[in-house]
């Protein structure tokens, strides 16, 4: 199968390969999310030693710079309470976390949350974490750039792999939230 963005040796449908995945993204494939037909989600087989953005787009296709979202954990603080967050935002750009991830949690302060919190709370590897099979309750605040794109280009859970999926079967996923500039251009 031929994935409908970049150039990617190994794709196909990510049902097929729940092996590769953690167990929440599995978890989320196998039992679908707001009608997203399953095999309109890829998995693409890739070098874990590449998955950053950069040397990602230079071998997989400089068009995957603005097709792919990076999905980063947020902790959001009010008084003693803690919120966890995901935000996705398109690669070249970067989540306004001062701005529109505070204002949206009603947060006093929003931070990125520290590594060990979003593997240890996600499940998911560093440098590998997806909207896909987040955990129950969490909001995802996603920027309306995503959702616009025919296919986007994500991360699988882990840092060897990558899924492919249309930018609106985002905006599909449990606590899903668009968001109007919640990615500004780094």
């Amino acid at each position: 199968m031929r994935a409908p963005i970049g150039s990617f040796d190994d794709a196909c449908p990510a049902a097929d390969r729940l092996e590769l995945l953690t167990a929440p993204v599995a978890r989320a494939v196998r039992d679908g999310w707001g009608g997203v037909p399953v095999e309109q989600v890829l998995h693409v087989d890739t070098d874990p030693e590449i998955a950053d953005t950069a040397a990602f787009v230079e071998h997989h296709g400089a068009d995957l710079l603005n097709r792919s979202a990076n999905c980063v954990v947020v902790a959001g603080k009010r008084g003693g309470e803690v919120t966890l967050a995901a935000c996705l935002v398109l690669s070249h750009s970067r989540v306004d976390v001062n701005g529109a991830v505070r204002k949206h949690l009603g947060a006093r302060k929003a931070s990125f949350a520290p590594m060990d919190t979003a593997v240890g709370e996600t499940g998911m590897e560093y440098g590998g974490i997806t909207p896909v099979g987040l955990p129950d309750g969490w909001p995802l605040l996603i920027d309306s750039a995503v959702v616009d794109e025919e296919w986007v280009l994500i991360g699988s859970g882990t840092r060897r792999g990558k899924l492919i999926m249309p930018g609106k079967a985002l905006a599909a996923l449990p606590g899903a939230v668009v968001v109007e500039r919640l990615g500004i251009f780094a």
